[in-house]
C-alpha cells in the first residue's frame, strides 16, 4: 500500500514521544501489505475499525490513540484523515473527516 503522508504521522510522535514507535509500525506495516479488503485488514488488526467510504480507524498504544485512515483497495493507497488523543477523536465525526 502507498501511504500518504508519513509526515502528519512523524508530527504527531514529535509532540507524543510515547507512540512513536507504535506509529512508526503501523506505517510499515501498512506500506508492506496488500490490502484488497476489509477482511484483509481484520487479520492484522482484529480491534480496527470499520466505517462509511472505506475509512478504517485503528487504536493505537493500547487505545491511547486513534488513526483514521481512507483506503482505495484497487488503487492500493491510504490516506491518512486522522490522528490524535482519543478524547480528541471523541470529538470528531470519524465518518466525515
Amino acid at each position: 500500500m502507498r501511504v500518504i503522508a508519513k509526515r502528519t504521522l512523524r508530527v504527531f510522535w514529535e509532540k507524543h514521544r510515547d507512540c512513536e514507535q507504535q506509529l512508526k509500525t503501523w506505517y510499515k506495516e501498512a506500506a508492506e501489505s496488500k490490502w484488497s479488503r476489509p477482511a484483509d485488514i481484520k487479520k492484522e488488526y482484529p480491534s480496527a475499525s470499520f466505517l462509511e467510504e472505506n475509512r478504517v480507524v485503528f487504536n493505537i498504544k493500547g487505545n491511547a490513540y486513534r488513526l483514521i485512515v481512507r483506503i482505495n483497495y484497487k488503487y492500493q493507497m491510504v490516506w491518512i484523515r486522522f490522528v490524535g488523543t482519543h478524547a480528541e477523536y471523541d470529538k470528531i465525526n470519524a465518518n466525515k473527516i
